[in-house]
């Protein structure tokens, strides 16, 4: 069987972890942050675990 090719926009955006989760960033943080609250910035610069339904979709791009 020939090799599986990873999808490259997925592996730019996702990572997987040690035990098999899929991380993710926080959307709306590229830019116009001057308008969003000090508490929402803080929010969206963290790394949050992809959910379960869309994380078996991102696996099959990750192989």
């Amino acid at each position: 069987m020939p090799k599986l090719k990873t999808n490259r926009g997925a592996k730019k955006r996702f990572k997987k972890t040690g035990t098999g989760k899929i991380l993710r960033r926080q959307a709306f943080g590229a830019h116009i942050m001057t308008s969003k609250a000090r508490k929402r910035k803080r929010r969206i610069k963290r790394v949050t675990v992809v959910a379960e339904e869309d994380a078996r979709r991102i696996r099959r791009l990750l192989p």
